[in-house]
């Protein structure tokens, strides 16, 4: 893993994966994960992959996209996510401008376990300090989230 920040700004923790166990609870295909490492991750259902060298924030996106952006930076990503209108993502619950743009968007949500634990690129679990949420906007992720056996959803 690495250590700081890399050139284009994200820290380490930028490098943590969705557990598998929340594709599990979602049974869905995503036809792109607009931010993923290098190869995709195995056990994202995804058809394609954008990694940092595609630039998933200047590369257009197709489909119904999986997102679980930077958290060091999630703002641009969460408003292109929104414009997009097509897809999943998984960002933390955050005091921030971003957050509310993605509260007073269409969205839908759903509370993922504060306890939670991430996958590191060594593939060790790493728990980070605050709940996150998964977001879903259009009408698949609409119809899937009524759907959830997972708790409530806005």
């Amino acid at each position: 893993m690495q250590h700081g920040r890399n050139s284009k700004g994200y820290s380490k923790n930028d490098s943590l994966y969705t557990p598998p166990e929340i594709f599990e609870l979602l049974g869905v295909e995503f036809d792109l994960d607009v931010c993923a490492p290098p190869g995709g991750v195995p056990w994202v259902p995804a058809t394609r992959y954008l990694t940092e060298a595609e630039d998933g924030l200047e590369t257009p996106w197709e489909g119904f996209v999986w997102m679980n952006p930077p958290y060091s930076a999630p703002k641009p990503w969460i408003k292109k996510w929104i414009a997009h209108g097509n897809g999943i993502c998984l960002v933390p619950f955050a005091r921030s401008l971003w957050f509310y743009e993605l509260w007073d968007s269409s969205a839908l949500v759903t509370i993922i376990s504060n306890r939670e634990t991430f996958v590191t690129p060594d593939g060790d679990r790493y728990g980070i300090f605050m709940p996150t949420a998964l977001w879903g906007i259009g009408d698949r992720a609409r119809e899937l989230f009524l759907k959830l056996d997972h708790g409530s959803v806005r």
